[in-house]
């Protein structure tokens, strides 16, 4: 039977325990797992058998938040990690190798933007970043070299939408695969590879989980992808020594990226997802739509809200008609714009200053996507390490501060705003 999102949020990778019979997922706080005989060990390290062996590859609540978060995002398998960074180099990793680059969004998250144009270098590897509203500088700016297209799909920390069925159509041109971090949006609402992309991460410490208590990522695979096409890709096209010439493509077929993210990607990264932690996620996810609702509408009441006030310089939520990127929500995001945006406040950088001081029910913390409402100033802080050109390419300039709205009532939050608002420009 094929169910609804609302079921599947709750039910998928869910089983009562073959042991005991409990409903809810348990908690296998465990390292390893005793083998049947010296056959099934030998089988489970040559991945002739699937099951469990170390929990830094494998482990029982882990798999079952990686089989939801899967069929959420409508993708074949999925591989857990300790962090949305984390996710982002397990994706890359079995992708990329010294001299090779990927295309990148200017708009990301400030430690994103880092990561790719500082950190990733240390492995050899490059970032263009490009304009992903401007089409034609995306397609230009691949070359022989290029062997990912990555963006999110709303944009931190301005909510912008991205065009991604647009960005598909140039990365399957060029034979490439398009990463998606769909953090902002959740699959709630957008699923990426129902748009073409051919990988999703998330960090889950945000909208999925919900409540701001752990860190953690996941590399959702569509299954869709031929990577022994090209030839680009021989991390997952060609024999793999470490497997006595195993070829991941040949022999997973659509899930090639999911093994490997397993079998090379945490057996030597060890970015492992403790089970504790996925345990927390799985309980997050079972309220996501409902969560997303609200934090849609209030989104929406609050924007409105700061839109209309003469102290406001400009606020760059989707949802608005006023916005640049009102139609794309309706095909990108149909079910909302998300709880993410920023202002612009006619006082400048003084001003945000002390309305991120004088605010008493939101939280200043370096987060997004939990239950309350969170607030922070990017270009001193999340983005603080990039340049001007930068900031600005990003949406995060000094006059500008990051909302990310909770599911508190509408009436409160706005009234926090006020009071705050008075006081930052008095």
């Amino acid at each position: 039977m094929a169910y609804g999102f609302d079921t599947l949020q709750i039910h998928a990778g869910a089983r009562p325990d073959p042991a005991t019979g409990a409903r809810q997922t348990p908690i296998y706080q465990t390292t390893a797992y005793v083998f049947r005989d010296a056959e099934h060990a030998a089988a489970l390290f040559n991945l002739q058998e699937v099951g469990y062996i170390y929990s830094r590859l494998t482990n029982p609540t882990v798999a079952a938040l990686q089989e939801r978060v899967a069929t959420l995002e409508g993708g074949a398998g999925a591989v857990c990690c300790s962090s949305g960074h984390a996710a982002q180099i397990m994706a890359l990793f079995p992708l990329m190798g010294p001299g090779l680059n990927v295309v990148v969004s200017t708009r990301l998250y400030g430690g994103s933007i880092t990561q790719f144009s500082q950190t990733i270098k240390r492995f050899g590897w490059s970032a263009t970043f490009v304009d992903f509203d401007d089409l034609d500088a995306v397609a230009a700016a691949i070359d022989d070299d290029t062997r990912a297209i990555f963006c999110e799909s709303i944009a931190n920390p301005g909510g912008y939408v991205t065009d991604l069925d647009a960005i598909a159509k140039i990365a399957d041109k060029a034979g490439l695969p398009l990463i998606v971090d769909n953090t902002s949006a959740t699959p709630y609402l957008c699923r990426p590879i129902e748009h073409g992309a051919t990988l999703v991460v998330h960090s889950m410490t945000k909208f999925l989980t919900g409540n701001g208590t752990v860190t953690g990522g996941v590399v959702v695979d569509s299954g869709t992808f031929d990577w022994s096409a090209s030839g680009k890709f021989p991390s997952l096209s060609e024999p793999e020594p470490a497997y006595h010439g195993l070829k991941f493509h040949e022999t997973f077929g659509p899930l090639a990226f999911t093994f490997h993210g397993i079998a090379i990607g945490l057996r030597d990264l060890g970015m492992t997802l403790n089970p504790q932690a996925a345990h927390y996620t799985l309980m997050g996810i079972e309220t996501l739509s409902l969560r997303m609702q609200r934090h849609c509408e209030n989104a929406m009441t609050v924007a409105q809200w700061l839109e209309n006030d003469d102290r406001i310089e400009a606020v760059t939520y989707a949802g608005l008609p006023s916005s640049p990127y009102h139609d794309r929500v309706a095909r990108i995001c149909p079910k909302g714009a998300g709880g993410l945006f920023t202002v612009t406040l006619k006082g400048g950088y003084d001003a945000c200053v002390k309305l991120v001081d004088s605010l008493e029910l939101f939280s200043h913390v370096a987060n997004l996507g939990d239950t309350r409402s969170l607030i922070i100033h990017s270009a001193s802080t999340t983005h603080r390490q990039l340049s001007p050109e930068q900031q600005k390419a990003a949406g995060a300039s000094p006059d500008v501060v990051r909302i990310s709205i909770g599911i508190e009532d509408a009436n409160d939050i706005i009234a926090d705003l006020d009071q705050a608002l008075a006081k930052a420009t008095a």
